[in-house]
Protein backbone atom coordinates (compact mmCIF):
# COMPACT_ATOMS: atom_id res chain seq x y z
CA UNK A 1 0.00 0.00 0.00
CA UNK A 2 2.82 2.38 0.92
CA UNK A 3 4.59 1.52 -2.31
CA UNK A 4 1.55 2.58 -4.40
CA UNK A 5 1.40 5.95 -2.57
CA UNK A 6 5.04 6.66 -3.36
CA UNK A 7 4.42 5.86 -7.03
CA UNK A 8 1.46 8.31 -7.14
CA UNK A 9 3.56 11.10 -5.56
CA UNK A 10 6.37 10.61 -8.08
CA UNK A 11 3.92 10.68 -11.01
CA UNK A 12 2.35 13.90 -9.67
CA UNK A 13 5.73 15.65 -9.43
CA UNK A 14 6.58 14.60 -13.00
CA UNK A 15 3.29 16.05 -14.25
CA UNK A 16 3.90 19.40 -12.51
CA UNK A 17 7.41 19.66 -13.94
CA UNK A 18 6.15 18.92 -17.44
CA UNK A 19 3.53 21.67 -17.09
CA UNK A 20 6.16 24.25 -16.18
CA UNK A 21 8.21 23.46 -19.26
CA UNK A 22 5.13 23.68 -21.48
CA UNK A 23 4.10 27.21 -20.28
CA UNK A 24 4.11 29.68 -23.23
CA UNK A 25 6.78 32.40 -23.49
CA UNK A 26 5.80 36.09 -23.09
CA UNK A 27 4.62 37.87 -26.22
CA UNK A 28 7.54 38.54 -28.54
CA UNK A 29 9.77 36.07 -26.79
CA UNK A 30 11.95 38.80 -25.27
CA UNK A 31 11.75 41.23 -22.30
CA UNK A 32 10.35 44.61 -23.41
CA UNK A 33 12.72 47.56 -23.52
CA UNK A 34 12.15 50.57 -21.27
CA UNK A 35 9.89 53.08 -22.96
CA UNK A 36 11.74 56.03 -24.44
CA UNK A 37 15.23 54.58 -23.93
CA UNK A 38 16.26 55.85 -27.35
CA UNK A 39 13.64 58.62 -27.57
CA UNK A 40 13.90 62.36 -26.91
CA UNK A 41 14.77 63.52 -23.39
CA UNK A 42 12.15 65.62 -21.63
CA UNK A 43 13.56 68.97 -20.48
CA UNK A 44 12.26 72.38 -19.43
CA UNK A 45 13.04 75.17 -21.90
CA UNK A 46 13.06 78.94 -21.59
CA UNK A 47 13.60 81.70 -24.13
CA UNK A 48 16.57 84.01 -23.78
CA UNK A 49 15.06 87.47 -23.28
CA UNK A 50 16.18 90.97 -24.16
CA UNK A 51 15.43 93.44 -21.38
CA UNK A 52 16.79 96.16 -19.14
CA UNK A 53 18.60 94.87 -16.07
CA UNK A 54 18.98 96.81 -12.80
CA UNK A 55 22.40 96.64 -11.17
CA UNK A 56 22.20 96.40 -7.37
CA UNK A 57 24.88 96.47 -4.68
CA UNK A 58 23.78 94.65 -1.53
CA UNK A 59 24.96 94.75 2.06
CA UNK A 60 23.77 93.85 5.54
CA UNK A 61 22.45 96.72 7.60
CA UNK A 62 20.62 97.68 10.77
CA UNK A 63 17.47 99.77 11.00
CA UNK A 64 17.71 102.77 13.32
CA UNK A 65 15.13 105.21 14.62
CA UNK A 66 15.41 108.73 13.26
CA UNK A 67 15.11 110.06 16.82
CA UNK A 68 15.01 108.40 20.21
CA UNK A 69 14.13 110.50 23.27
CA UNK A 70 14.05 109.53 26.94
CA UNK A 71 11.21 111.62 28.34
CA UNK A 72 12.29 112.87 31.78
CA UNK A 73 10.45 115.17 34.19
CA UNK A 74 11.83 118.71 34.20
CA UNK A 75 10.43 119.56 37.63
CA UNK A 76 10.11 117.56 40.84
CA UNK A 77 6.87 116.47 42.43
CA UNK A 78 4.22 113.80 42.72
CA UNK A 79 3.33 112.09 39.44
CA UNK A 80 -0.45 112.39 39.39
CA UNK A 81 -1.38 111.03 35.95
CA UNK A 82 0.12 108.91 33.19
CA UNK A 83 -1.84 109.67 30.04
CA UNK A 84 -0.11 107.52 27.40
CA UNK A 85 -0.67 103.90 26.41
CA UNK A 86 2.39 101.70 26.09
CA UNK A 87 3.22 100.97 22.45
CA UNK A 88 0.91 103.66 21.10
CA UNK A 89 1.70 106.34 18.54
CA UNK A 90 1.75 109.89 19.92
CA UNK A 91 2.14 113.24 18.24
CA UNK A 92 4.52 116.00 19.21
CA UNK A 93 2.89 118.07 21.96
CA UNK A 94 0.56 115.33 23.24
CA UNK A 95 0.26 115.21 27.04
CA UNK A 96 2.10 112.15 28.36
CA UNK A 97 1.93 112.75 32.12
CA UNK A 98 0.98 115.31 34.75
CA UNK A 99 2.87 116.30 37.92
CA UNK A 100 1.14 117.90 40.92
CA UNK A 101 1.05 121.59 39.89
CA UNK A 102 0.04 123.14 43.25
CA UNK A 103 3.53 124.02 44.55
CA UNK A 104 4.34 125.70 41.25
CA UNK A 105 1.02 127.54 41.16
CA UNK A 106 1.89 128.96 44.59
CA UNK A 107 5.36 129.95 43.43
CA UNK A 108 3.86 131.75 40.43
CA UNK A 109 1.37 133.58 42.63
CA UNK A 110 4.17 134.68 44.98
CA UNK A 111 6.24 135.97 42.07
CA UNK A 112 3.30 137.98 40.76
CA UNK A 113 2.62 139.41 44.23
CA UNK A 114 6.25 140.42 44.61
CA UNK A 115 6.08 142.23 41.30
CA UNK A 116 2.95 144.09 42.36
CA UNK A 117 4.65 145.13 45.58
CA UNK A 118 7.77 146.34 43.79
CA UNK A 119 5.70 148.20 41.18
CA UNK A 120 3.90 150.06 43.97
CA UNK A 121 7.19 150.99 45.57
CA UNK A 122 8.51 152.08 42.18
CA UNK A 123 5.57 154.35 41.55
CA UNK A 124 6.03 155.91 44.98
CA UNK A 125 9.75 156.35 44.35
CA UNK A 126 9.04 158.11 41.06
CA UNK A 127 6.71 160.53 42.82
CA UNK A 128 9.33 161.23 45.49
CA UNK A 129 11.99 161.80 42.86
CA UNK A 130 9.76 164.23 40.96
CA UNK A 131 8.94 166.16 44.14
CA UNK A 132 12.59 166.38 45.22
CA UNK A 133 13.57 167.48 41.74
CA UNK A 134 11.10 170.39 41.98
CA UNK A 135 12.43 171.34 45.41
CA UNK A 136 15.98 171.19 44.16
CA UNK A 137 15.16 173.77 41.47
CA UNK A 138 14.05 176.08 44.31
CA UNK A 139 17.14 175.20 46.36
CA UNK A 140 14.81 173.62 48.91
CA UNK A 141 16.44 170.21 48.50
CA UNK A 142 20.06 169.26 48.09
CA UNK A 143 21.59 167.65 45.01
CA UNK A 144 22.43 164.63 47.13
CA UNK A 145 18.77 164.10 48.05
CA UNK A 146 17.84 164.26 44.36
CA UNK A 147 20.49 161.73 43.39
CA UNK A 148 19.38 159.34 46.14
CA UNK A 149 15.75 159.60 44.98
CA UNK A 150 16.68 158.93 41.35
CA UNK A 151 18.89 155.98 42.38
CA UNK A 152 15.96 154.52 44.33
CA UNK A 153 13.82 154.71 41.18
CA UNK A 154 16.47 152.85 39.19
CA UNK A 155 16.83 150.23 41.90
CA UNK A 156 13.11 149.55 42.07
CA UNK A 157 12.88 149.46 38.24
CA UNK A 158 15.51 146.71 38.27
CA UNK A 159 13.54 144.91 40.98
CA UNK A 160 10.44 144.93 38.78
CA UNK A 161 12.46 143.51 35.87
CA UNK A 162 13.75 140.80 38.20
CA UNK A 163 10.17 140.08 39.22
CA UNK A 164 9.25 139.64 35.55
CA UNK A 165 12.03 137.07 35.16
CA UNK A 166 10.88 135.28 38.32
CA UNK A 167 7.32 135.16 36.99
CA UNK A 168 8.54 133.70 33.69
CA UNK A 169 10.57 131.05 35.54
CA UNK A 170 7.63 130.19 37.80
CA UNK A 171 5.31 129.98 34.79
CA UNK A 172 7.80 127.76 32.99
CA UNK A 173 8.05 125.40 35.96
CA UNK A 174 4.26 125.29 36.13
CA UNK A 175 4.11 124.46 32.42
CA UNK A 176 6.66 121.68 32.99
CA UNK A 177 4.24 119.93 35.34
CA UNK A 178 2.44 118.92 32.15
CA UNK A 179 4.84 116.50 30.44
CA UNK A 180 4.41 116.66 26.66
CA UNK A 181 5.81 114.52 23.85
CA UNK A 182 8.90 116.28 22.42
CA UNK A 183 8.62 114.34 19.14
CA UNK A 184 6.08 112.25 17.27
CA UNK A 185 6.71 108.55 17.70
CA UNK A 186 5.83 105.31 19.45
CA UNK A 187 5.89 104.96 23.21
CA UNK A 188 7.78 102.16 24.89
CA UNK A 189 7.36 100.54 28.29
CA UNK A 190 6.10 102.81 31.09
CA UNK A 191 9.04 103.32 33.44
CA UNK A 192 7.28 105.13 36.32
CA UNK A 193 3.76 104.64 37.63
CA UNK A 194 1.40 107.36 38.81
CA UNK A 195 1.74 108.17 42.52
CA UNK A 196 5.53 108.09 42.60
CA UNK A 197 7.67 111.10 43.43
CA UNK A 198 9.76 112.16 40.46
CA UNK A 199 12.67 114.56 40.36
CA UNK A 200 13.83 116.95 37.70
CA UNK A 201 16.03 115.26 35.07
CA UNK A 202 16.10 111.97 36.97
CA UNK A 203 18.18 109.21 35.39
CA UNK A 204 15.20 106.92 34.84
CA UNK A 205 12.79 108.67 32.53
CA UNK A 206 9.04 108.27 32.33
CA UNK A 207 9.08 106.57 28.93
CA UNK A 208 11.23 106.28 25.80
CA UNK A 209 9.81 107.75 22.59
CA UNK A 210 11.03 106.38 19.27
CA UNK A 211 10.41 108.10 15.96
CA UNK A 212 9.65 105.38 13.40
CA UNK A 213 8.57 107.49 10.44
CA UNK A 214 10.91 108.10 8.75
CA UNK A 215 13.46 105.47 9.71
CA UNK A 216 17.07 104.99 8.63
CA UNK A 217 19.17 101.96 7.75
CA UNK A 218 22.94 101.93 8.17
CA UNK A 219 24.62 99.31 5.98
CA UNK A 220 28.06 98.50 4.63
CA UNK A 221 29.53 97.62 1.25
CA UNK A 222 32.99 96.29 0.38
CA UNK A 223 35.44 99.04 -0.55
CA UNK A 224 35.79 97.57 -4.07
CA UNK A 225 32.41 99.13 -4.90
CA UNK A 226 33.62 102.64 -4.13
CA UNK A 227 34.33 103.30 -7.82
CA UNK A 228 30.79 102.21 -8.73
CA UNK A 229 29.43 104.71 -6.21
CA UNK A 230 31.92 107.41 -7.17
CA UNK A 231 29.66 109.45 -9.44
CA UNK A 232 27.04 109.56 -6.70
CA UNK A 233 29.37 111.01 -4.06
CA UNK A 234 29.01 114.50 -5.53
CA UNK A 235 26.79 116.78 -3.40
CA UNK A 236 24.50 117.63 -6.32
CA UNK A 237 24.03 113.98 -7.39
CA UNK A 238 20.48 112.64 -7.42
CA UNK A 239 19.79 110.26 -4.51
CA UNK A 240 19.97 106.58 -5.41
CA UNK A 241 17.08 104.18 -4.85
CA UNK A 242 17.54 101.74 -1.96
CA UNK A 243 15.44 98.70 -1.07
CA UNK A 244 15.27 97.01 2.34
CA UNK A 245 14.73 93.24 2.19
CA UNK A 246 13.86 90.74 4.91
CA UNK A 247 15.86 87.60 5.66
CA UNK A 248 13.60 85.69 3.26
CA UNK A 249 14.15 88.28 0.51
CA UNK A 250 10.76 89.98 0.77
CA UNK A 251 10.64 93.70 0.04
CA UNK A 252 10.05 95.67 3.24
CA UNK A 253 10.27 99.23 1.98
CA UNK A 254 11.81 101.52 -0.63
CA UNK A 255 13.88 104.56 0.24
CA UNK A 256 16.75 106.71 -0.92
CA UNK A 257 20.46 106.91 -0.19
CA UNK A 258 21.23 109.82 2.11
CA UNK A 259 24.90 109.42 2.95
CA UNK A 260 28.11 107.76 1.81
CA UNK A 261 30.57 107.89 4.69
CA UNK A 262 33.70 109.99 4.30
CA UNK A 263 36.11 107.18 5.19
CA UNK A 264 36.60 103.43 4.82
CA UNK A 265 36.84 101.23 7.89
CA UNK A 266 40.41 99.99 7.65
CA UNK A 267 39.75 97.02 9.95
CA UNK A 268 36.97 95.59 7.77
CA UNK A 269 37.62 97.17 4.38
CA UNK A 270 34.03 98.35 4.18
CA UNK A 271 32.26 101.62 3.50
CA UNK A 272 29.23 102.74 5.52
CA UNK A 273 26.11 104.07 3.83
CA UNK A 274 22.90 105.52 5.22
CA UNK A 275 19.47 105.26 3.62
CA UNK A 276 16.16 106.79 4.69
CA UNK A 277 12.77 105.06 4.42
CA UNK A 278 9.30 106.55 4.95
CA UNK A 279 8.27 103.32 6.72
CA UNK A 280 4.59 104.15 6.24
CA UNK A 281 3.51 100.55 6.91
CA UNK A 282 5.91 100.15 9.87
CA UNK A 283 7.61 97.20 8.19
CA UNK A 284 10.97 98.33 9.58
CA UNK A 285 11.78 98.34 13.29
CA UNK A 286 14.75 99.83 15.17
CA UNK A 287 17.48 97.24 15.66
CA UNK A 288 16.18 95.02 12.86
CA UNK A 289 18.76 93.37 10.58
CA UNK A 290 17.94 93.82 6.90
CA UNK A 291 19.56 93.42 3.52
CA UNK A 292 19.88 96.85 1.94
CA UNK A 293 20.54 97.07 -1.78
CA UNK A 294 21.26 100.23 -3.70
CA UNK A 295 20.47 100.65 -7.41
CA UNK A 296 23.56 102.12 -9.07
CA UNK A 297 22.51 101.78 -12.73
CA UNK A 298 20.16 100.08 -15.18
CA UNK A 299 21.77 98.33 -18.15
CA UNK A 300 19.77 98.51 -21.36
CA UNK A 301 18.94 95.67 -23.80
CA UNK A 302 20.71 92.79 -22.06
CA UNK A 303 20.34 89.12 -23.06
CA UNK A 304 19.01 87.40 -19.94
CA UNK A 305 18.41 83.73 -19.08
CA UNK A 306 17.39 81.96 -15.86
CA UNK A 307 20.51 81.43 -13.77
CA UNK A 308 19.97 77.64 -13.67
CA UNK A 309 20.57 77.53 -17.44
CA UNK A 310 24.24 78.46 -16.96
CA UNK A 311 26.39 75.37 -16.35
CA UNK A 312 30.03 75.29 -15.23
CA UNK A 313 32.44 73.46 -17.54
CA UNK A 314 36.15 72.71 -17.87
CA UNK A 315 36.57 75.52 -20.39
CA UNK A 316 34.18 77.89 -18.66
CA UNK A 317 30.44 78.42 -18.49
CA UNK A 318 28.16 76.90 -21.12
CA UNK A 319 24.46 76.63 -21.91
CA UNK A 320 22.54 73.87 -23.66
CA UNK A 321 20.91 75.62 -26.62
CA UNK A 322 18.15 73.87 -28.57
CA UNK A 323 18.58 73.88 -32.35
CA UNK A 324 15.86 73.74 -34.99
CA UNK A 325 16.07 69.92 -35.23
CA UNK A 326 15.33 69.64 -31.48
CA UNK A 327 18.88 68.61 -30.65
CA UNK A 328 21.09 70.52 -28.23
CA UNK A 329 24.52 72.04 -28.45
CA UNK A 330 26.71 72.91 -25.47
CA UNK A 331 27.56 76.51 -26.28
CA UNK A 332 30.23 78.39 -24.38
CA UNK A 333 29.08 81.75 -23.02
CA UNK A 334 30.38 84.67 -21.02
CA UNK A 335 28.11 85.22 -18.04
CA UNK A 336 27.72 88.70 -16.58
CA UNK A 337 25.93 89.99 -13.51
CA UNK A 338 23.18 88.07 -11.76
CA UNK A 339 19.89 89.91 -11.29
CA UNK A 340 17.55 88.15 -8.87
CA UNK A 341 17.08 84.66 -10.40
CA UNK A 342 18.43 85.63 -13.83
CA UNK A 343 21.90 86.01 -15.32
CA UNK A 344 23.03 88.39 -18.03
CA UNK A 345 24.86 86.70 -20.93
CA UNK A 346 27.49 89.06 -22.29
CA UNK A 347 28.72 86.87 -25.18
CA UNK A 348 27.52 83.68 -26.86
CA UNK A 349 23.72 83.88 -26.92
CA UNK A 350 21.05 85.80 -28.78
CA UNK A 351 17.63 86.86 -27.56
CA UNK A 352 14.90 84.42 -28.58
CA UNK A 353 17.06 81.29 -28.51
CA UNK A 354 15.71 78.43 -26.43
CA UNK A 355 17.87 77.17 -23.58
CA UNK A 356 17.55 74.21 -21.23
CA UNK A 357 16.90 75.16 -17.61
CA UNK A 358 15.93 71.76 -16.14
CA UNK A 359 17.27 68.34 -17.16
CA UNK A 360 20.85 69.20 -18.16
CA UNK A 361 22.27 66.21 -16.27
CA UNK A 362 20.74 63.83 -18.84
CA UNK A 363 22.10 65.67 -21.87
CA UNK A 364 25.17 65.61 -24.03
CA UNK A 365 25.86 67.52 -27.25
CA UNK A 366 23.56 66.22 -29.97
CA UNK A 367 20.93 64.81 -27.61
CA UNK A 368 17.37 65.09 -28.88
CA UNK A 369 14.97 66.78 -26.49
CA UNK A 370 11.28 67.37 -26.07
CA UNK A 371 9.94 70.27 -24.01
CA UNK A 372 7.89 69.67 -20.87
CA UNK A 373 6.12 71.91 -18.41
CA UNK A 374 8.09 73.01 -15.37
CA UNK A 375 6.90 71.35 -12.18
CA UNK A 376 5.35 73.80 -9.77
CA UNK A 377 6.73 73.72 -6.20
Amino acid sequence: MMKKRWILVVLLLIAIAAGVFLLPEPTGGKSPKKAGANGPIAVVLKDAELRDVPVWLSGIGTAQASNTVVVRPRVSGSLEKVNFVEGAMVQKGDILAEIDPRPYQSALAQAKAQKAQDEARLNNAKLDAARIKGLARQDAASQQQLELAEANVLELSAAVQSDDAAIQAAQLNLDFTTVRAPISGRTGVRLVDAGNIVTANQEAGLVVLTELQPLTVIFTLPQKYLSSLGKNIQPDAAPLKVEALSESGDLLDEGKLELIDNQIDASTGTLRLKATFKNEQLTLWPGQFVTARVLIETRKDCVVVPSEAVQPGIDGDFIYVVKSDQTVEARGVTAGIAADDDTVIEVGLNAGEKVVVVGQSKLKPGSKVSPKEEEQP
